[in-house]
Protein backbone atom coordinates (compact mmCIF):
# COMPACT_ATOMS: atom_id res chain seq x y z
CA UNK A 1 0.00 0.00 0.00
CA UNK A 2 1.39 3.31 -0.84
CA UNK A 3 1.78 6.24 1.27
CA UNK A 4 -0.57 8.28 -0.36
CA UNK A 5 -3.93 5.64 -0.10
CA UNK A 6 -2.82 4.79 3.75
CA UNK A 7 -2.82 8.65 4.44
CA UNK A 8 -6.48 9.07 2.73
CA UNK A 9 -7.70 5.91 4.64
CA UNK A 10 -5.98 6.07 8.09
CA UNK A 11 -7.93 9.75 7.96
CA UNK A 12 -10.88 8.20 6.66
CA UNK A 13 -10.67 5.66 10.26
CA UNK A 14 -10.10 2.06 8.26
CA UNK A 15 -7.76 0.62 5.96
CA UNK A 16 -8.20 -0.59 2.44
CA UNK A 17 -8.75 -3.81 1.72
CA UNK A 18 -9.27 -6.28 -1.21
CA UNK A 19 -12.02 -7.64 0.76
CA UNK A 20 -15.14 -5.17 2.36
CA UNK A 21 -16.98 -8.83 3.60
CA UNK A 22 -19.84 -7.73 5.68
CA UNK A 23 -21.55 -11.18 6.52
CA UNK A 24 -24.49 -10.66 3.87
CA UNK A 25 -22.90 -12.25 0.88
CA UNK A 26 -25.37 -12.95 -2.09
CA UNK A 27 -24.89 -16.50 -3.65
CA UNK A 28 -24.96 -16.37 -8.02
CA UNK A 29 -28.33 -17.17 -8.02
CA UNK A 30 -29.44 -13.97 -5.58
CA UNK A 31 -30.70 -11.37 -7.65
CA UNK A 32 -30.33 -7.84 -6.21
CA UNK A 33 -32.73 -5.07 -6.50
CA UNK A 34 -31.57 -1.89 -7.65
CA UNK A 35 -32.82 1.72 -7.50
CA UNK A 36 -32.12 4.23 -9.95
CA UNK A 37 -32.10 8.11 -8.84
CA UNK A 38 -31.39 10.34 -11.55
CA UNK A 39 -32.88 9.22 -15.20
CA UNK A 40 -31.32 12.03 -17.31
CA UNK A 41 -29.10 11.21 -20.34
CA UNK A 42 -26.43 8.86 -17.59
CA UNK A 43 -29.26 7.64 -15.91
CA UNK A 44 -31.08 6.11 -19.07
CA UNK A 45 -27.77 4.64 -20.42
CA UNK A 46 -27.36 3.42 -16.77
CA UNK A 47 -30.75 1.81 -16.54
CA UNK A 48 -30.08 0.20 -20.25
CA UNK A 49 -26.84 -1.59 -18.77
CA UNK A 50 -28.27 -2.88 -15.69
CA UNK A 51 -31.25 -3.90 -17.64
CA UNK A 52 -28.22 -6.18 -19.97
CA UNK A 53 -26.81 -7.77 -17.04
CA UNK A 54 -28.70 -10.84 -15.20
CA UNK A 55 -28.88 -10.58 -11.79
CA UNK A 56 -29.60 -7.29 -11.65
CA UNK A 57 -33.63 -5.97 -11.37
CA UNK A 58 -34.27 -2.32 -11.62
CA UNK A 59 -36.65 -2.19 -8.59
CA UNK A 60 -37.34 1.47 -8.60
CA UNK A 61 -36.91 5.19 -10.19
CA UNK A 62 -36.55 8.19 -9.06
CA UNK A 63 -36.09 11.66 -10.84
CA UNK A 64 -37.64 15.32 -10.21
CA UNK A 65 -38.46 15.79 -14.04
CA UNK A 66 -41.52 13.71 -14.98
CA UNK A 67 -40.68 13.30 -18.66
CA UNK A 68 -37.34 11.55 -17.16
CA UNK A 69 -39.71 9.46 -15.13
CA UNK A 70 -42.25 8.14 -17.68
CA UNK A 71 -39.40 7.73 -20.05
CA UNK A 72 -37.50 5.49 -18.08
CA UNK A 73 -40.61 4.05 -17.04
CA UNK A 74 -41.30 2.72 -20.39
CA UNK A 75 -37.75 1.58 -20.99
CA UNK A 76 -37.71 -0.89 -17.92
CA UNK A 77 -41.30 -2.31 -19.12
CA UNK A 78 -39.54 -2.86 -22.56
CA UNK A 79 -37.03 -4.74 -20.52
CA UNK A 80 -39.51 -6.94 -18.86
CA UNK A 81 -39.74 -5.06 -15.92
CA UNK A 82 -42.31 -3.01 -13.64
CA UNK A 83 -40.25 -0.79 -11.08
CA UNK A 84 -42.00 1.84 -8.72
CA UNK A 85 -41.69 4.98 -9.66
CA UNK A 86 -41.13 8.12 -6.74
CA UNK A 87 -40.01 11.77 -7.08
CA UNK A 88 -38.26 11.69 -3.99
CA UNK A 89 -34.37 9.79 -3.44
CA UNK A 90 -35.01 9.21 0.52
CA UNK A 91 -38.11 6.73 -0.45
CA UNK A 92 -35.36 4.49 -2.13
CA UNK A 93 -33.30 5.11 0.97
CA UNK A 94 -35.61 4.16 3.43
CA UNK A 95 -36.97 0.99 1.03
CA UNK A 96 -35.36 -2.29 2.81
CA UNK A 97 -36.09 -4.41 -0.08
CA UNK A 98 -33.56 -2.05 -2.90
CA UNK A 99 -30.41 -3.78 -1.94
CA UNK A 100 -28.17 -1.02 -4.22
CA UNK A 101 -28.19 2.58 -6.01
CA UNK A 102 -27.14 3.58 -8.72
CA UNK A 103 -26.53 7.61 -8.83
CA UNK A 104 -27.36 9.58 -12.21
CA UNK A 105 -27.85 12.73 -11.05
CA UNK A 106 -26.08 16.47 -11.64
CA UNK A 107 -22.70 16.40 -9.58
CA UNK A 108 -23.58 18.34 -7.03
CA UNK A 109 -25.40 15.92 -5.77
CA UNK A 110 -23.06 12.85 -6.06
CA UNK A 111 -21.32 13.33 -2.55
CA UNK A 112 -24.64 13.61 -0.40
CA UNK A 113 -26.58 10.72 -1.75
CA UNK A 114 -23.75 8.43 -1.84
CA UNK A 115 -23.04 8.92 1.52
CA UNK A 116 -26.43 8.81 2.71
CA UNK A 117 -27.57 5.55 0.80
CA UNK A 118 -24.33 4.41 2.33
CA UNK A 119 -25.72 4.91 6.07
CA UNK A 120 -28.58 3.11 4.44
CA UNK A 121 -27.05 0.05 4.07
CA UNK A 122 -27.44 0.09 0.27
CA UNK A 123 -23.90 -0.58 -2.04
CA UNK A 124 -23.46 2.32 -4.91
CA UNK A 125 -22.93 2.48 -8.29
CA UNK A 126 -22.10 6.70 -8.54
CA UNK A 127 -21.41 8.49 -11.74
CA UNK A 128 -18.17 10.66 -12.24
CA UNK A 129 -16.99 13.11 -11.01
CA UNK A 130 -17.18 11.64 -7.79
CA UNK A 131 -17.90 14.88 -6.09
CA UNK A 132 -17.83 19.04 -6.69
CA UNK A 133 -15.58 19.45 -3.61
CA UNK A 134 -12.50 18.23 -2.29
CA UNK A 135 -13.97 17.59 1.36
CA UNK A 136 -17.26 15.80 -0.38
CA UNK A 137 -14.69 13.08 -2.13
CA UNK A 138 -13.39 12.11 1.47
CA UNK A 139 -16.43 12.21 3.60
CA UNK A 140 -17.39 9.18 0.43
CA UNK A 141 -14.92 7.10 1.15
CA UNK A 142 -14.98 7.40 4.96
CA UNK A 143 -18.92 6.58 4.73
CA UNK A 144 -17.89 3.41 2.19
CA UNK A 145 -15.60 2.43 4.85
CA UNK A 146 -17.26 2.96 7.67
CA UNK A 147 -20.52 1.18 6.48
CA UNK A 148 -19.18 -1.52 4.64
CA UNK A 149 -20.33 -0.79 1.01
CA UNK A 150 -19.13 -1.64 -2.45
CA UNK A 151 -18.93 1.63 -4.47
CA UNK A 152 -18.14 1.80 -7.84
CA UNK A 153 -17.88 4.76 -9.53
CA UNK A 154 -18.74 5.37 -13.09
CA UNK A 155 -15.05 5.72 -14.60
CA UNK A 156 -16.05 2.59 -16.55
CA UNK A 157 -12.85 3.13 -18.97
CA UNK A 158 -11.21 1.01 -15.94
CA UNK A 159 -13.23 -2.02 -16.95
CA UNK A 160 -12.29 -1.53 -21.02
CA UNK A 161 -9.94 -3.51 -22.65
CA UNK A 162 -7.66 -0.40 -24.33
CA UNK A 163 -7.42 0.99 -21.18
CA UNK A 164 -6.42 -2.49 -19.54
CA UNK A 165 -3.83 -3.07 -22.37
CA UNK A 166 -2.29 0.69 -21.79
CA UNK A 167 -1.63 -0.38 -17.68
CA UNK A 168 -0.56 -3.68 -18.49
CA UNK A 169 2.31 -1.86 -21.19
CA UNK A 170 3.42 0.63 -18.40
CA UNK A 171 3.51 -1.52 -15.17
CA UNK A 172 5.42 -4.00 -17.59
CA UNK A 173 7.90 -1.19 -18.42
CA UNK A 174 7.21 -1.38 -22.14
CA UNK A 175 7.26 2.72 -21.88
CA UNK A 176 10.84 2.49 -20.21
CA UNK A 177 11.22 5.23 -17.67
CA UNK A 178 8.39 7.81 -17.98
CA UNK A 179 8.76 11.26 -17.23
CA UNK A 180 5.67 13.24 -19.26
CA UNK A 181 2.32 12.23 -19.81
CA UNK A 182 -0.41 14.82 -21.75
CA UNK A 183 -3.96 14.48 -21.80
CA UNK A 184 -6.34 16.35 -24.07
CA UNK A 185 -9.95 17.11 -25.13
CA UNK A 186 -10.89 19.09 -28.52
CA UNK A 187 -14.04 20.10 -29.57
CA UNK A 188 -15.39 23.30 -31.83
CA UNK A 189 -18.47 25.21 -30.07
CA UNK A 190 -20.38 27.17 -31.69
CA UNK A 191 -19.95 31.32 -30.96
CA UNK A 192 -23.08 31.49 -29.34
CA UNK A 193 -22.71 28.20 -27.64
CA UNK A 194 -26.22 27.22 -25.70
CA UNK A 195 -27.64 30.85 -26.10
CA UNK A 196 -28.04 33.00 -23.14
CA UNK A 197 -31.89 32.58 -22.16
CA UNK A 198 -33.37 34.66 -19.75
CA UNK A 199 -34.38 33.41 -15.77
CA UNK A 200 -37.83 32.52 -16.22
CA UNK A 201 -40.46 29.75 -13.57
CA UNK A 202 -39.24 26.42 -14.08
CA UNK A 203 -41.10 23.68 -16.41
CA UNK A 204 -44.51 22.89 -14.38
CA UNK A 205 -43.41 19.00 -14.19
CA UNK A 206 -39.67 19.55 -12.42
CA UNK A 207 -39.34 20.14 -8.86
CA UNK A 208 -36.75 23.08 -9.49
CA UNK A 209 -35.96 23.30 -5.64
CA UNK A 210 -35.67 19.80 -5.15
CA UNK A 211 -33.39 19.24 -8.48
CA UNK A 212 -31.08 22.29 -6.67
CA UNK A 213 -30.89 20.63 -3.06
CA UNK A 214 -28.11 21.52 -1.23
CA UNK A 215 -26.79 24.30 -4.45
CA UNK A 216 -27.72 27.88 -3.50
CA UNK A 217 -30.90 28.62 -4.04
CA UNK A 218 -31.20 30.86 -7.52
CA UNK A 219 -33.78 31.32 -10.06
CA UNK A 220 -34.64 28.88 -12.83
CA UNK A 221 -32.68 29.26 -15.59
CA UNK A 222 -32.68 26.75 -18.72
CA UNK A 223 -29.25 26.32 -18.95
CA UNK A 224 -28.49 25.57 -15.15
CA UNK A 225 -30.67 23.03 -15.56
CA UNK A 226 -29.49 22.28 -19.07
CA UNK A 227 -32.21 19.19 -20.38
CA UNK A 228 -32.02 19.69 -23.86
CA UNK A 229 -33.07 16.88 -26.79
CA UNK A 230 -29.75 16.81 -28.50
CA UNK A 231 -27.32 17.69 -25.61
CA UNK A 232 -25.61 15.93 -22.61
CA UNK A 233 -27.19 18.76 -19.97
CA UNK A 234 -25.47 21.86 -19.21
CA UNK A 235 -25.60 22.32 -15.59
CA UNK A 236 -22.02 20.53 -16.13
CA UNK A 237 -21.08 24.26 -16.74
CA UNK A 238 -22.20 26.07 -13.91
CA UNK A 239 -19.55 26.29 -10.73
CA UNK A 240 -22.71 25.43 -8.47
CA UNK A 241 -23.12 22.31 -9.94
CA UNK A 242 -19.99 20.86 -11.62
CA UNK A 243 -16.62 21.67 -12.96
CA UNK A 244 -17.03 22.08 -16.53
CA UNK A 245 -14.78 20.39 -19.50
CA UNK A 246 -12.13 20.08 -16.73
CA UNK A 247 -14.26 17.48 -14.37
CA UNK A 248 -16.70 16.15 -17.59
CA UNK A 249 -14.23 15.33 -19.62
CA UNK A 250 -10.84 15.63 -17.36
CA UNK A 251 -11.26 12.97 -14.93
CA UNK A 252 -11.86 10.37 -17.83
CA UNK A 253 -8.63 11.61 -19.22
CA UNK A 254 -6.74 11.80 -15.95
CA UNK A 255 -8.43 8.78 -14.53
CA UNK A 256 -6.16 6.30 -17.27
CA UNK A 257 -2.93 7.83 -15.35
CA UNK A 258 -4.20 6.94 -12.40
CA UNK A 259 -4.97 3.58 -13.62
CA UNK A 260 -1.09 3.26 -14.75
CA UNK A 261 0.84 4.47 -12.21
CA UNK A 262 -1.08 3.49 -8.92
CA UNK A 263 -3.26 5.66 -7.88
CA UNK A 264 -0.45 8.58 -6.65
CA UNK A 265 -1.94 11.95 -6.34
CA UNK A 266 0.37 14.91 -7.99
CA UNK A 267 2.11 16.62 -5.04
CA UNK A 268 1.24 20.26 -7.33
CA UNK A 269 -1.18 21.78 -9.48
CA UNK A 270 -1.20 24.87 -11.37
CA UNK A 271 -3.94 25.94 -14.52
CA UNK A 272 -5.17 28.68 -16.87
CA UNK A 273 -7.87 29.11 -18.39
CA UNK A 274 -10.81 31.31 -19.84
CA UNK A 275 -14.19 32.03 -21.97
CA UNK A 276 -12.17 33.66 -24.84
CA UNK A 277 -14.47 32.60 -27.31
CA UNK A 278 -17.99 31.51 -26.49
CA UNK A 279 -20.54 33.97 -25.67
CA UNK A 280 -23.57 31.97 -23.61
CA UNK A 281 -24.18 32.71 -20.15
CA UNK A 282 -22.43 28.92 -19.19
CA UNK A 283 -19.33 30.10 -16.41
CA UNK A 284 -16.79 27.87 -17.11
CA UNK A 285 -13.81 28.26 -19.17
CA UNK A 286 -13.47 27.16 -23.24
CA UNK A 287 -10.16 26.91 -22.62
CA UNK A 288 -8.12 25.66 -20.66
CA UNK A 289 -4.43 23.99 -19.76
CA UNK A 290 -3.62 22.33 -16.55
CA UNK A 291 -0.04 20.94 -15.48
CA UNK A 292 0.10 18.33 -12.75
CA UNK A 293 3.47 17.27 -10.79
CA UNK A 294 3.79 13.81 -9.73
CA UNK A 295 6.31 12.35 -7.85
CA UNK A 296 8.06 10.79 -10.75
CA UNK A 297 6.59 12.53 -14.01
CA UNK A 298 5.06 15.63 -15.20
CA UNK A 299 1.53 15.60 -16.59
CA UNK A 300 -0.36 18.14 -18.84
CA UNK A 301 -4.11 18.45 -19.63
CA UNK A 302 -5.74 20.59 -22.46
CA UNK A 303 -9.30 21.43 -23.12
CA UNK A 304 -9.75 23.22 -26.46
CA UNK A 305 -13.32 23.89 -27.61
CA UNK A 306 -12.82 26.06 -30.28
CA UNK A 307 -10.68 23.48 -32.26
CA UNK A 308 -11.30 20.07 -32.91
CA UNK A 309 -8.04 18.77 -34.01
CA UNK A 310 -6.84 15.69 -32.90
CA UNK A 311 -3.33 15.48 -31.26
CA UNK A 312 -0.79 12.73 -31.86
CA UNK A 313 -2.30 11.40 -34.67
CA UNK A 314 -5.48 9.94 -32.49
CA UNK A 315 -8.67 8.75 -34.54
CA UNK A 316 -11.17 11.33 -32.07
CA UNK A 317 -10.39 14.71 -30.49
CA UNK A 318 -9.63 12.82 -27.01
CA UNK A 319 -7.30 10.82 -25.21
CA UNK A 320 -3.81 10.41 -23.10
CA UNK A 321 -0.75 10.13 -24.06
CA UNK A 322 1.99 8.56 -22.08
CA UNK A 323 5.40 9.42 -23.05
CA UNK A 324 8.65 7.19 -22.28
CA UNK A 325 12.06 6.29 -22.72
CA UNK A 326 11.17 3.20 -24.77
CA UNK A 327 7.92 4.03 -26.42
CA UNK A 328 5.06 6.28 -26.36
CA UNK A 329 1.57 4.52 -25.30
CA UNK A 330 -1.76 6.24 -26.87
CA UNK A 331 -5.22 5.41 -25.61
CA UNK A 332 -8.50 6.71 -25.75
CA UNK A 333 -12.05 4.62 -26.16
CA UNK A 334 -11.33 3.60 -29.57
CA UNK A 335 -7.32 2.10 -29.55
CA UNK A 336 -4.71 1.61 -27.84
CA UNK A 337 -0.98 1.88 -29.17
CA UNK A 338 2.90 1.29 -28.53
CA UNK A 339 4.80 3.13 -30.65
CA UNK A 340 8.78 2.58 -29.98
CA UNK A 341 11.04 5.55 -29.63
CA UNK A 342 13.54 5.75 -32.78
CA UNK A 343 12.74 6.34 -36.40
CA UNK A 344 12.18 3.27 -38.70
CA UNK A 345 10.39 0.92 -35.61
CA UNK A 346 6.43 -0.03 -36.16
CA UNK A 347 4.44 0.27 -33.82
CA UNK A 348 1.79 -2.23 -32.23
CA UNK A 349 -1.53 -0.75 -32.27
CA UNK A 350 -5.06 -2.42 -30.79
CA UNK A 351 -7.91 -1.09 -32.48
CA UNK A 352 -11.01 -1.95 -33.88
CA UNK A 353 -11.28 -4.78 -31.36
CA UNK A 354 -15.24 -5.23 -30.52
CA UNK A 355 -14.14 -6.96 -27.02
CA UNK A 356 -11.82 -4.35 -26.33
CA UNK A 357 -13.79 -1.65 -27.16
CA UNK A 358 -16.72 -2.91 -24.15
CA UNK A 359 -16.68 -0.56 -21.37
CA UNK A 360 -20.10 0.34 -19.50
CA UNK A 361 -21.48 -3.53 -19.30
CA UNK A 362 -18.62 -4.96 -17.81
CA UNK A 363 -18.46 -2.11 -15.49
CA UNK A 364 -21.74 -3.15 -14.17
CA UNK A 365 -20.79 -7.32 -14.20
CA UNK A 366 -17.97 -6.63 -12.20
CA UNK A 367 -19.94 -3.81 -9.54
CA UNK A 368 -22.50 -6.91 -9.45
CA UNK A 369 -19.60 -9.84 -9.08
CA UNK A 370 -18.71 -7.40 -5.53
CA UNK A 371 -21.40 -7.09 -4.33
CA UNK A 372 -21.78 -10.62 -4.22
CA UNK A 373 -18.21 -11.62 -2.99
CA UNK A 374 -17.90 -7.83 -1.01
CA UNK A 375 -14.34 -7.48 -3.07
CA UNK A 376 -12.99 -3.90 -4.19
CA UNK A 377 -14.69 -3.25 -7.55
CA UNK A 378 -12.61 -1.85 -10.28
CA UNK A 379 -13.63 1.63 -9.95
CA UNK A 380 -13.36 1.44 -6.08
CA UNK A 381 -14.99 4.90 -5.09
CA UNK A 382 -11.64 5.98 -3.55
CA UNK A 383 -10.07 6.04 -7.37
CA UNK A 384 -12.51 8.00 -8.57
CA UNK A 385 -12.67 10.41 -5.55
CA UNK A 386 -8.57 10.87 -6.37
CA UNK A 387 -8.92 11.47 -9.97
CA UNK A 388 -11.98 13.63 -9.75
CA UNK A 389 -9.79 15.68 -6.85
CA UNK A 390 -7.29 16.19 -9.19
CA UNK A 391 -9.62 17.76 -11.76
CA UNK A 392 -11.05 19.90 -9.08
CA UNK A 393 -7.51 20.99 -7.86
CA UNK A 394 -7.03 22.39 -11.42
CA UNK A 395 -10.29 24.42 -10.79
CA UNK A 396 -9.15 25.99 -8.03
CA UNK A 397 -5.95 26.97 -9.06
CA UNK A 398 -7.25 28.59 -11.86
CA UNK A 399 -10.17 30.10 -10.13
CA UNK A 400 -7.93 31.58 -7.31
CA UNK A 401 -4.56 32.52 -9.87
CA UNK A 402 -2.58 29.98 -7.11
CA UNK A 403 -0.01 27.02 -7.54
CA UNK A 404 -1.60 24.68 -5.14
CA UNK A 405 0.93 22.25 -3.28
CA UNK A 406 -0.88 19.20 -2.07
CA UNK A 407 -0.92 18.20 1.43
CA UNK A 408 -1.43 14.38 1.06
CA UNK A 409 -1.56 13.45 4.84
CA UNK A 410 -4.22 16.05 5.66
CA UNK A 411 -6.37 15.61 2.51
CA UNK A 412 -5.89 19.77 1.71
CA UNK A 413 -3.69 22.34 -0.15
CA UNK A 414 -1.05 24.32 1.82
CA UNK A 415 -1.99 27.37 0.42
CA UNK A 416 -4.50 28.35 2.95
CA UNK A 417 -6.53 31.06 1.61
CA UNK A 418 -7.41 28.58 -1.11
CA UNK A 419 -9.07 25.87 1.25
CA UNK A 420 -12.38 27.82 1.57
CA UNK A 421 -12.71 26.49 -2.12
CA UNK A 422 -12.10 22.72 -1.20
CA UNK A 423 -15.43 22.85 1.14
CA UNK A 424 -18.68 22.52 0.42
CA UNK A 425 -21.64 25.05 1.83
CA UNK A 426 -25.08 23.52 1.34
CA UNK A 427 -28.07 25.50 1.85
CA UNK A 428 -30.14 24.12 4.65
CA UNK A 429 -31.39 21.56 5.64
CA UNK A 430 -28.85 19.70 3.24
CA UNK A 431 -25.99 18.26 5.53
CA UNK A 432 -22.87 16.44 4.39
CA UNK A 433 -22.75 14.04 7.75
CA UNK A 434 -20.94 10.38 7.74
Amino acid sequence: MNNSRRDLLTAAGAAFTTSLFTGNVKGANDRVAVGFIGLGAMGSGNLGFAMKVPGFVPAAICDVYQPHLERAEAAARRGGFEPKSVKDFRDILADKSIDAVCISTPDHWHAYMTVEACKAGKDVYVEKPACVYIDEGRAMVQAARKYKRIVQAGTMQRSGGYFKKAAELVKNGAAGDITFCHAFQSGLTPKNGFGNPPDSAPPSDLDWNMWLGPAPEVPFNANRWGVKAATFPTFRYFWDYAGGAMTDWGVHLIDPLHQCFNEVMPSAIDAMGSKFYVEDNTQTPDTMQATFLYPKFLAGYESRTCNPMPMFGLNQGAGTVIHGTDATILVNRSMCRLIPTGRGKGATVWEDDQDMQQMNVPHWKNWLACIRSRQAPTSEIETCVRSSSVCILANVAMRSKMRLDWDESNWTVAQESARQMLKPNYRAPWRLEV
